[in-house]
């Protein structure tokens, strides 16, 4: 992976206030593709269908260039440039990917200017980002591990170590664990592996993925 680290929404988020008789809501979820973040503008666009706008914006990490990016973003129907580039902005400054947010508007009968619509359109998409939260997912390989009982021991206390994470246990015949290591630790990581059991291990690649170590 060339690609090390990459932000993006902790979970789904959704929050609301009023301007000048104007309500907005803001919504922002993590979306790993666009199609995925397509769905969710649907989604919101079918449960405000009286609101006067689903102005929107995302930006998916490539699925073909590690590190690009897919951005796009919509007024849908304010004045051009009030929304959607707003919302974009505040996605950009945050440093988050695999992000789609979207601030549906219902009018209160008071124009806000093209200067009040580019706050309250920024202020929806930060105030959802805040309360979303943001996590850092790294790269990572997933390994499966398959050694003797006896062995087992030596090897436990690298459990609790930054950058690895058990995702599973199997005590059968052998014990059989399946862990996720960040990618930068990973290489080393197998070398200590085989020492510490004197070769008496077997290590399996997976796949590579990214994962939030916290």
């Amino acid at each position: 992976m060339t690609e090390q680290a990459y932000k993006t929404p902790k979970i789904y988020a959704k929050i609301s206030f009023a301007e000048k008789k104007s309500e907005f809501i803001g919504y922002i979820k993590p979306a790993a593709s666009e199609k995925e973040a397509q769905g969710f503008l649907e989604e919101i666009r079918a449960s405000n269908r009286k609101a006067n706008h689903n102005c929107w914006a995302y930006v998916i990490r490539s699925e073909i260039a590690a590190g690009g990016t897919t951005v796009r973003y919509s007024d849908d129907g304010e004045p051009s440039g009030t929304a959607g580039a707003p919302i974009l902005d505040v996605l950009t400054k945050a440093g988050l990917t695999g992000a789609v947010c979207v601030v549906t508007r219902y009018f209160g009968g008071i124009l806000l200017g093209a200067g009040g619509l580019v706050r309250a359109y920024s202020k929806a998409a930060s105030l959802a980002v805040s309360e979303a939260g943001i996590r850092t997912m790294s790269a990572a390989r997933k390994l499966c591990v398959t050694l003797e009982y006896p062995l087992y021991s030596k090897i436990e206390r690298v459990f609790t170590s930054r950058g690895l994470h058990v995702e599973s246990r199997d005590f059968s015949e052998n014990v059989t664990l399946t862990l996720v290591v960040h990618d930068e630790l990973a290489d080393k990581f197998i070398q200590d592996l085989i020492e510490s059991c004197n070769g008496a291990v077997v290590v399996e690649f997976i796949q590579n993925e990214y994962f939030d170590f916290g």
